[in-house]
């Protein structure tokens, strides 16, 4: 009886002591069994922070904003680095910053935000909006999205989203896209009285309504009027800045650049002397390239067979026939007094004066020259290949950086790149797992 006083105090203080060994492991084992893994907000920070709005090539960051944009990256995984040690987009987002400090001579020491004003004219895309994010939240199996090109220039020239190169009549109006999330419509109009040749006098872009988003919006660009705005007078629609306008210039002539991030969509539309030009770069997971479900639309599947001009067989004189004399009729567009009449020398000397490689753009504005007479014709083949540098079918940049290069093939020009060792990578995630 004498040590049951004893041994009961030892039996409540081992008993406390369990209690107390508990509690502190389940304070310890909380965050990694109820904090939510939160690696994709710090992608969907970072595309947001590194991808250029406007998507041209002169608006890219600066080394030392990449810099900024890309230690905040770095600083955000380490903050999630308890709650994700499992998770193998982490350890990805981790080994890929790991190379892109090396990559771009990036320090991991200074500032991690930029001291400029935000931008009115780049805001904030949240990840629901905005396509790149979305997709690289997939992790390995974004990696094969790709970007699919489509442009019409000149007289008209047509480089459609198969990389093929046509050259067609179309005059009147004709559907490039009509899918689920967009339609575009040209209408094309003859150049020179007597001859075959048209050029785009105008462009209509609907970007239908999109849940959470935007909603529907209406863009029109005419010969007179190359408007920075939509139809309702507005530069942006939906949710986070993800649809929106800017307007540009350059010596490829006047632009207006739309994006729409919640597509992954950008488009292009020049005003090359007194003609349009279009150009768009849309994920082709969001096309439909079968014949029986997308019904006419340029972009997809070409001009019809009617509609095409043979191969451009540049001979020393003018391809179709021209009526000399001046005049104006409302029915083929602001033509001009006489133009001038190109032989191939002619031509072929006033296009190297823009186009230094002899590529199908530099055939096409010989084409155009010997065809309607008009040098302004010279500069939309020029405003057409800047295009599709700005807005290059690849892969998506954050997935597989490379540098694009443009090969001639029978179809038209190809973009060819390097892919990124991903076994080497795979191999090394699987190591830092272990």
């Amino acid at each position: 009886m004498g040590r049951s006083g004893p041994q009961n105090l030892a039996k409540r203080q081992l008993w406390n002591y369990i209690n107390c060994t508990m509690a502190l492991l389940s304070l310890l084992l909380r965050p990694a069994h109820c904090q939510q893994c939160r690696i994709q907000r710090c992608n969907a920070e970072y595309v947001a922070s590194t991808s250029p709005s406007s998507g041209l090539q002169e608006d890219s960051l600066s080394d030392v904003d990449y810099c900024i944009a890309l230690r905040a990256y770095a600083l955000c995984t380490r903050r999630t680095a308890r709650s994700c040690r499992g998770d193998l987009v982490y350890h990805s987002a981790v080994f890929r910053i790991k190379e892109l400090f090396s990559q771009q001579n990036c320090s991991s020491d200074g500032p991690t935000s930029s001291a400029k004003a935000t931008s009115t004219s780049r805001p904030a895309v949240s990840e629901l909006c905005d396509y790149e994010s979305r997709v690289l939240a997939l992790g390995p199996a974004g990696q094969g999205k790709k970007y699919a090109h489509c442009g019409l220039f000149g007289d008209p020239h047509l480089r459609t989203f198969r990389d093929e190169f046509q050259t067609c009549k179309v005059e009147g109006a004709w559907p490039l896209i009509d899918n689920r999330y967009l339609s575009v419509q040209v209408t094309n109009v003859p150049v020179v009285l007597g001859s075959s040749a048209t050029a785009t006098s105008k462009i209509t872009v609907i970007f239908k309504s999109y849940h959470g988003c935007t909603e529907q919006k209406v863009y029109q660009a005419t010969t007179e009027d190359l408007p920075s705005a939509f139809q309702d007078g507005t530069r942006s629609g939906g949710e986070g800045g993800s649809l929106w306008i800017v307007e540009k210039g350059g010596s490829g002539g006047r632009l207006v650049k739309i994006q729409a991030r919640y597509i992954g969509t950008s488009i292009i539309v020049r005003r090359v002397g007194r003609y349009l030009t279009f150009a768009i770069r849309m994920p082709e997971d969001t096309l439909d390239f079968s014949e029986e479900n997308s019904g006419l639309q340029l972009c997809l599947h070409g001009c019809p067979r009617n509609e095409l001009i043979k191969e451009h067989m540049l001979g020393r004189q003018p391809l179709h026939p021209r009526l000399p004399g001046s005049g104006s009729n409302p029915e083929l567009g602001p033509l001009l007094p006489p133009h001038q009449t190109y032989t191939v020398e002619r031509a072929t000397a006033k296009c190297r004066e823009t186009l230094q490689v002899e590529d199908v753009y530099f055939q096409s504005c010989v084409f155009d020259l010997l065809t309607t007479g008009d040098p302004e014709f010279s500069m939309a083949a020029y405003g057409a290949l800047e295009d599709l540098k700005a807005l290059p079918p690849s892969k998506l940049k954050q997935n597989s950086p490379r540098t694009p290069r443009v090969q001639l093939n029978r179809g038209g020009p190809h973009i060819l790149a390097t892919a990124t060792p991903s076994l080497v990578t795979f191999l090394l995630l699987v190591l830092l797992l272990l």
